[in-house]
């Protein structure tokens, strides 16, 4: 982890996606159905008729309504009878619950899916029209009713409740006046905010605000709400950290119980009966120069036929016991969020940097995956222990790399006590490469940008990320141990928490394979295989399209998962995947060093959590991962438009990263910022759309704007509320 500032709230619900085929139209749900439906769906237990009556609204309805209500839906297939007297949701139903995504034009779609029981998948999030949306705002959690699909394959959602409010606060920009108003930074909350409390202080017009937003309208309508606290200036890097944690309720303080239990926490240097003493092992840890905490460690040591291979890992499962404090808060948070220069860490830094921080020449817990391959790469044996190490060096991708594949004299001499595991290290890192290639594993070519700030917060530079093959090392040889950690399970048959990646939608990538045919592509034939999608990326490599090629293609792909079931990993071309080499930030690797312990201690199941537990951890730990992965873009973006404004009226080379009916999206090919050319824009001619090739046409010029293809384009202005950077082609 790069040095960075802490920033250590609330709590983000999360359901899973899960979803099922409907066909017939439904005619909409009444009142009393409603209050009904929503009382049995929270219900854990089947229910009778005499639940139902004493816990709804009664003094509306008879419970003779109720009967007939509930005999109706049962005929109707949303509620089952569970005997003669017990009523639960069916198990068929077209009942779910989900997260709201609300676009700021008003209408919205459902994500996240959680149905009642297990069903078949939507293909799409369903819709939820303006009329349909009522009061429901973007992150509120609702149980809905699909009610029909249409022809193109999206489904029609009707809210039956909304079962929790995503937030009562909200930021915004303070607008003086009698009453002072905060008009809301996210344009998906539509409504003008009226303080309705006397304000002390002067705040400067435009400050960003936290306000909470009251239940209750004016008399005239408006919404009202209390003010909270003020942010300061919109440009600060922290205002914005902050207005990102409070958009995605991002918990980022820790209790006081938290960090009490982190303040009493120390370790021990004495090796134990149940702990493997590798000290006199040639661990090292390699990372980025200014990486702060040191979290794995490895060494390879050559045997007569092969290489034996160890990844030990901080053993946080040593000092986060089960249903403490501590271990509370990092579930919540499921993972570390990373913004340029600034953290939100998964667990207090006493943990992170001190104790489970894999410090030079210092003893520290580990847990150890010791794994003995061939020379090519084929894994042979593997043991796991809970193990006592004393890394030998701190060593930087840098310096590995100059010692191992440029073979630099100064580096090998100053490490020479290094050098023999280090090119030992090269080679198996080589070999399992090589291995995982020829399976067919998908080796993405897209460049990362690296942003470093000035000391006033703002960006100073953003420059393409570094990679060399200290980097490919440490990949190939975390991933072995991952996947040596999942066949282990899967071979056991014992419950476990999987890493997944679906196979992509079919017709998903037949429309890319369509398109590609549109830019001169001669692909293979396609398969909808990793060793296809393998072979597709080395067909472009180093040609022009390699680039929009490489999204396009990841654009297909469904994102990966936590799962307690193995459906294996595409991407990786693996039948087992899931994480263990990174406890300090992502608590399922923490499960899966708990899991993992109970299987060679030989805990019995009955003692460990069930499916059903696993089951809900991996629902929550994906949408956890999915929020955090949300809150950095929206962070690098905000930062970039920034950065962006004292470029205005400036030329760029840029690649068409996408179009629409009325948008060209760009990208900066130097400084990898997005913007969009608005097409009404483009007055030389009158611009023909293209959706089947994905290009525009002149009407009279023949000019042609085509996706992938190399432009000029002139910043035109930044706009921080919508968050859209704009350009015009030069």
């Amino acid at each position: 982890m790069s040095k960075k500032r802490n920033i250590s709230k609330r709590k983000y619900r999360s359901t899973s996606r899960r979803r099922k085929k409907y066909d017939a139209p439904k005619r909409d749900i009444p009142t009393p159905t409603k209050s009904i439906l929503t009382y049995v769906f929270k219900q854990k237990e089947p229910i009778t008729i005499n639940d139902i009556y004493a816990n709804i609204d009664s003094g509306l309805f008879s419970k003779k309504q109720i009967r007939e209500v509930v005999l109706g839906l049962v005929s109707r297939g949303d509620l089952s009878a569970v005997g003669k007297k017990r009523y639960t949701i069916d198990a068929n139903a077209n009942i779910f619950s989900g997260i709201v995504e609300k676009n700021p034009r008003g209408f919205g779609f459902v994500t996240s899916l959680q149905p009642r029981r297990t069903a078949a998948s939507l293909k799409k999030d369903p819709f939820l029209s303006i009329k349909r949306i009522g009061s429901a705002n973007h992150g509120d959690e609702i149980l809905f009713r699909v009610n029909r699909v249409r022809k193109d394959g999206r489904p029609e959602a009707e809210i039956i409740a909304i079962l929790n409010r995503f937030t009562d606060t909200l930021t915004g920009y303070y607008q003086q006046g009698s009453p002072p108003k905060v008009i809301p930074e996210d344009p998906r909350y539509p409504s003008t905010i009226y303080i309705t409390e006397m304000v002390e202080e002067q705040i400067p017009d435009k400050h960003v605000v936290i306000v909470q937003v009251l239940p209750e309208s004016s008399p005239q309508g408006h919404v009202q709400g209390k003010l909270i606290e003020v942010l300061g200036p919109a440009e600060d890097i922290d205002v914005q950290m902050r207005i990102v944690i409070e958009k995605h309720n991002l918990p980022h303080i820790f209790s006081a119980a938290a960090l009490r239990e982190a303040e009493q926490l120390t370790v021990s240097n004495d090796a134990t009966d149940d702990r493997l003493d590798l000290r006199a092992v040639c661990h090292v840890t390699i990372d980025g120069e200014t990486a702060k905490d040191f979290d794995d460690a490895v060494a390879v040591e050559k045997l007569s036929e092969g290489y034996r291979l160890y990844v030990s890992i901080a053993d946080v499962s040593h000092f986060v016991a089960i249903g403490s404090a501590l271990d509370k808060e990092a579930y919540e948070r499921g993972t570390s969020i990373y913004f340029p220069g600034r953290v939100i860490p998964m667990l207090p830094e006493k943990l992170s940097n001190d104790l489970c921080s894999l410090l030079p020449r210092q003893d520290r817990l580990a847990f150890s995956a010791i794994l003995d391959f061939n020379e090519q790469g084929k894994l042979i044996t593997k043991k796991f222990t809970k193990s006592i190490i004393q890394s030998k060096s701190r060593l930087t991708y840098s310096n590995v790399f100059k010692m191992i594949v440029e073979k630099d004299a100064d580096c090998r001499t100053a490490h020479a006590d290094l050098i023999e595991s280090l090119d030992h290290a090269k080679k198996l890192a080589e070999a399992l490469l090589a291995r995982r290639m020829k399976r067919g594993s998908i080796g993405f070519n897209i460049p990362e940008p690296e942003i470093t700030l000035a000391d006033n917060g703002r960006i100073e530079n953003i420059k393409r990320k570094q990679r060399n093959f200290a980097h490919q090392l440490i990949e190939e040889f975390m991933l072995a141990a991952n996947e040596a950690v999942a066949e282990s399970f899967t071979a056991a048959k014992r419950h476990f928490l999987y890493r997944i990646h679906e196979q992509p939608d079919e017709e998903k990538v037949s429309e890319f394979a369509e398109f590609s045919q549109t830019m001169g592509l001669d692909l293979p034939p396609l398969d909808n295989s990793p060793p296809w999608f393998a072979k597709v990326l080395e067909h472009v490599k180093g040609q022009p399209a390699e680039y929009v090629v490489n999204n396009l293609l990841l654009r297909t792909m469904q994102q990966a998962r936590y799962s307690s079931g193995n459906t294996g990993h595409f991407g990786l071309a693996a039948t087992d995947y899931t994480h263990f080499t990174s406890p300090i930030r992502r608590y399922p690797d923490l499960i899966v060093h708990r899991l993992l312990s109970a299987l060679i201690e030989d805990v019995p199941l009955q003692q460990l959590p069930g499916e059903k537990r696993l089951v809900d951890q991996a629902v929550h730990l994906s949408s956890r991962e999915r929020s955090a992965i949300a809150a950095e873009r929206n962070v690098a973006d905000r930062l970039k438009i920034f950065f962006m404004e004292q470029f205005i009226g400036e030329r760029f080379k840029a690649v068409i990263s996408g179009i629409n009916e009325s948008v060209i999206f760009v990208e900066l090919i130097d400084l990898f910022v997005s913007g969009a050319v608005d097409v009404a824009k483009l007055t030389d001619d009158y611009y023909l759309f293209d959706g089947r090739r994905h290009r525009f046409i002149g009407d009279i010029s023949g000019k042609i704007y085509q996706l992938g293809a190399a432009i000029e384009v002139v910043l035109l202005d930044v706009d921080l509320h919508r968050q859209r950077i704009n350009f015009v082609p030069a």
